[in-house]
């Protein structure tokens, strides 16, 4: 008789989400995984095909939005476990601040408040490094005791994890009933993409290759690969000491934007002749993003040195991340399959 425990995966089609479900297939569970149109259903097939995966007997699929509460109750009913990844992301696109930070706030809690009533275990929310280092400067590294201060700097997508987070916590304290949660804070997610549909993330690699960014911003930050995210989410799942805690995901030292392209530049030979070889002074940068959308969502960013501790994933957890580099360059590799550059 079988008695496989069910996961719901939330966000399905998303980088991080795809990863977390290779995990769980990898190790024994049965997945859920919900996406806003069952239509997506076969890209994401095609994504744990790419990851290794070669049966769908334990994947099934859920329709489910984060506007929309009814649809949580139906796709969670029967799981014992809840990987909730799905937020709006940083695009161009969201107008106002309310764009991101309404349906990442009611997400949360329609998603908390459907699994509480579904009996289930535990809830691992994917969050941000962003929810733990804007608004305030350190010298030191960032650890799972900071929290980022809301203020004029901070843009709307870090604020809509902060406050979706901090809501997250405030439902287990007052209503959760038992419920335990996990959460995890990814740094800036590296690592092979699974499709020509990846994370926002990977976008820093394929401009540096493509010769689209002709300088690096001066920014300093942690990389994670997406493999080590997914395996700190699988974690954070199973593991008795994970409740109630936050996890930093960071692979180790934080490297600046120069770095990451000399990374390239070093490893992939004639790949990488078009990544940038110098650093951008930051008013400039503030001068172009007046005509760019893109460099205007990095404007709030210039200048910051966000380095973090990943000492407690290690210490409570045994997590064992790879290096910044290889992920660094399984992400560059891996547009370079996909014809990406």
């Amino acid at each position: 008789m079988e008695n496989k425990e069910t996961v719901l995966v939330t966000g399905g089609s998303g980088f991080i989400a795809c990863y977390c479900m290779i995990a769980l297939l990898n190790n024994g569970y049965k997945v859920r995984a919900t996406l806003r149109s069952l239509t997506k259903s076969g890209l994401v097939k095609k994504m744990l095909q790419e990851g290794g995966i070669n049966s769908f007997e334990d994947v099934s699929f859920a329709e489910a939005d984060l506007e929309n509460e009814k649809s949580w109750e139906k796709a969670v009913e029967g799981c014992q476990y809840v990987i909730h990844t799905a937020s709006p992301t940083p695009h161009t696109n969201a107008k106002t601040e309310d764009d991101f930070v309404i349906p990442a706030k009611n997400g949360v809690l329609f998603v908390l408040r459907a699994a509480k009533k579904a009996g289930v275990k535990r809830v691992v929310l994917t969050s941000a490094f962003g929810a733990i280092s804007y608004g305030t400067s350190k010298k030191t590294a960032y650890t799972e005791e900071d929290w980022t201060v809301i203020n004029d700097t901070v843009a709307p997508y870090q604020r809509s994890k902060t406050i979706s987070e901090r809501a997250a916590w405030d439902f287990i304290q007052s209503e959760g009933n038992g419920m335990e949660l996990s959460v995890v804070n990814p740094t800036t997610v590296m690592g092979p993409v699974l499709s020509s549909d990846y994370a926002h993330s990977i976008q820093i690699i394929k401009q540096m290759l493509n010769g689209e960014m002709k300088g690096c911003p001066k920014l300093i930050t942690g990389f994670v690969d997406v493999r080590d995210v997914a395996d700190l989410h699988l974690k954070a799942l199973s593991m008795p000491e994970a409740n109630g805690q936050r996890f930093i995901a960071v692979a180790g030292e934080a490297l600046s934007m120069l770095e990451v392209a000399a990374v390239l530049r070093r490893n992939l030979g004639k790949a990488a002749d078009k990544a940038p070889t110098k650093e951008l002074p930051s008013w400039m940068i503030r001068v172009l993003a007046v005509f760019n959308p893109k460099l205007k969502m990095i404007v709030p960013h210039l200048g910051l040195v966000k380095r973090a501790s990943n000492e407690k994933a290690k210490r409570l957890l045994g997590w064992k991340p790879r290096n910044a580099e290889e992920a660094i360059l399984a992400a560059a590799e891996s547009l370079i399959k996909f014809n990406q550059i």
